[in-house]
């Protein structure tokens, strides 16, 4: 058998994350550390178990899908485009303030120009995975937490594909300002035509066939696949294809049903996102980039909810609403990554800087990640009066 066989492969992924997560749980530590240790420890800079995490990671990518699926199931559209216009402020703001932060930063420890623009923009971002895995979905008090944290992130990941735009495009020593206005023109695109879809052909195929469990199972895998795809196409991003799929469902008498079906998939693929993670990262280099990656992590960390806090407030958002909020987003995030691994390929930084935002994103996870489970309500709160599904 192939040691990059995939069987092989979910087998060192679950069987070792079941006994890594034992020994965590039994000294109080987050399950998503777990993960990323599993990752590390099978990956090219562990036992090199397994050689190619690439593969791995874009299997993981489902489970983003569908995490973002699930969210929307549990949102309310109308509460999602009242929001808009205070959440535009706040991510637009706490972009351009901590681009800012990580320039001056990269600048005072000598990186070049593009290189301190990279790490500035590695910055901006806030983790999906982190932000929205561990929000509760069932509790009055977390919908509109979870609308205010859905609505900047969706407006990050916008931003985030025009950055991711403008890179190719430098690279290739042009600037198709068409090409940046495509996820623009296409978002609202895709709304109307997905609201026209569910109106008018899903809400009748669910009518017809809502007793047989199995064929909504599949319409709701089908739906939120298709749309993400369609997403993909037109410029976008899978998430946020995913995501609109199930917005427009949410009022769907079945949606309760759809979303609880679908938790088992969501945390199996999200569990290889994690492993998946750790397998990437090169320990080998880690001496080199640890105490720059440190202090860029701690501005995520620190600094950002900070900065979240002080706007949310202005908005008048509840102080414990917006402290809840800004710690949730306090971390990097998987965007941060594909910058890193995108500027290094096309030979905007070194990789050394690459690296250095690589710790310091995964860094930035398991600091967050622990906080928010040791503090607030999660699905895999430690403490049982903080669990929360």
């Amino acid at each position: 058998m192939e040691n990059d066989s995939i069987v092989f492969s979910l087998f060192l992924i679950f069987s070792g994350a079941a006994l890594i997560a034992t020994l965590a749980l039994s000294i109080r530590q987050s399950l998503i550390i777990a993960y990323i240790a599993v990752g590390v420890l099978i990956g090219p800079s562990g036992f090199q178990l397994i050689h190619d995490p690439v593969l791995i990671q874009n299997i993981a990518n489902v489970g983003i899908i569908f995490l973002l699926f699930l969210l929307g199931l549990n949102l309310n559209p109308v509460e999602l485009f009242r929001l808009a216009g205070e959440t535009s402020l706040v991510t637009g703001v706490s972009s351009m303030l901590m681009l800012a932060a990580g320039f001056l930063y990269s600048q005072s420890l000598g990186f070049t120009t593009l290189e301190s623009l990279v790490l500035g923009s590695a910055l901006i971002f806030s983790s999906t995975i982190i932000g929205l895995k561990l929000i509760p979905t069932t509790v009055l008090h977390h919908q509109h937490t979870g609308e205010i944290i859905i609505s900047i992130l969706l407006l990050q990941d916008i931003i985030a594909i025009i950055l991711l735009l403008v890179l190719e495009e430098a690279a290739q020593n042009s600037m198709g300002w068409l090409n940046l206005a495509k996820p623009l023109l296409a978002l609202p695109l895709l709304v109307v035509v997905t609201h026209l879809i569910e109106k008018h052909l899903l809400q009748k195929l669910i009518r017809a066939f809502d007793r047989i469990h199995e064929y909504i199972f599949l319409l709701a895998i089908g739906w939120c696949l298709g749309v993400a795809e369609a997403a993909e196409l037109m410029g976008l991003s899978y998430e946020i294809g995913a995501f609109i799929a199930g917005v427009t469902i949410a009022r769907s008498p079945i949606a309760l049903y759809i979303a609880e079906s679908l938790k088992p998939l969501r945390d199996f693929f999200l569990i290889i996102f994690f492993v998946a993670l750790g397998a990437n990262f090169d320990l080998t280099i880690l001496h080199q980039i640890w105490l720059e990656a440190l202090g860029l992590c701690l501005i995520a960390v620190l600094i950002k909810p900070l900065l979240y806090r002080v706007m949310l407030r202005y908005f008048r958002e509840s102080s414990g609403r917006s402290t809840e909020v800004a710690i949730r987003l306090g971390q990097m995030s998987e965007f941060s990554l594909l910058i890193a691994v995108l500027a290094t390929e096309m030979n905007i930084i070194r990789e050394s800087v690459s690296f250095l935002i690589q710790f310091a994103t995964l860094l930035s996870f398991i600091i967050s990640s622990t906080y928010v489970v040791m503090k607030y309500p999660t699905p895999i709160a430690l403490n049982d009066r903080l669990r929360r599904d």
